[in-house]
């Protein structure tokens, strides 16, 4: 169970070559944090982006005072990107979010309050009761659910979306799953896995999501099947051999996790 009131919550957006939606999704999320008044930073990740995103995130910076942006060094890669943001930001805890406005503020907002109560983890589900997809193309969803299904049976999990980018964690949940070795998409399979397995506590939340509108996803599986395996395997193996040497010293008596 998390220890002491989160305060200040930190948004990393990875984005690498996101010009034609950068802005709008970075203003959303401040507005709507605004309104809620909910005390915050946006740090954007410039992922070494050959398009305009370099001047999105200059003019962000400059037009909301919550926001700054930092330039990752070569190679690119989300995970890259992400562990960049993780390096850099200053709230108690940290949220990571798309670029392409697949991911609802208001969401952020639920995810938040729920820290409130205690869990070190939330976690967002699109596959649950008040979960929604929108335009997900037919054969990334079926290789979704396949994937999801298999991480969920061999982890023994009630959560059903394990490799959806959106989730939010403490700060101390990013120093206790330290190394992160993912270069790529599956640092969203590393991180909650590696958080349930070393013990913090989490709660499953319904979230939106919404197909990009604009600009092409950098997600390509055909590259990622191999990388996703093997951040999955690194993880069931930390579990079941290990005998604990990860796992949280202290004891800490979780909240129980809900799907």
């Amino acid at each position: 169970m998390g220890e002491g009131e989160v305060v200040r919550i930190s948004v990393i957006i990875p984005a690498h070559n996101e010009e034609s939606c950068l802005h709008g999704t970075v203003s959303n999320i401040v507005d709507t944090l605004q309104e809620q008044k909910i005390d915050h930073e946006i740090v954007i990740v410039n992922d070494n982006s050959t398009d305009t995103t370099l001047a999105v995130c200059q003019n962000l910076s400059q037009v909301f005072k919550s926001v700054r942006y930092v330039n990752n060094q070569p190679p690119n890669g989300f995970g890259f990107a992400v562990r960049r943001g993780l390096a850099e930001f200053k709230g108690d805890a940290v949220a990571i979010v798309m670029a392409d406005a697949s991911d609802d503020p208001k969401d952020l907002v639920a995810g938040y309050r729920k820290l409130q109560e205690g869990y070190d983890c939330v976690f967002g589900s699109r596959f649950i009761k008040g979960g929604l997809v929108v335009d997900y193309p037919i054969h990334k969803l079926y290789i979704n659910r396949l994937a999801n299904l298999f991480i969920k049976v061999i982890f023994g999990l009630h959560y059903n979306d394990v490799t959806n980018a959106f989730k939010i964690y403490r700060r101390e949940v990013i120093d206790g799953i330290q190394p992160i070795l993912s270069h790529h998409f599956n640092l969203t399979v590393e991180l909650p896995l590696k958080a349930i397995v070393r013990g913090f506590s989490y709660k499953v939340v319904p979230i939106k999501w919404y197909n990009r509108q604009t600009g092409v996803s950098k997600l390509k599986i055909k590259e990622m099947g191999s990388r996703y395996l093997f951040i999955v395997l690194y993880a069931w193996l930390e579990k079941y051999l290990s005998r604990g040497d990860y796992h949280l010293s202290k004891n800490r008596v979780g909240l129980k996790q809900n799907a």
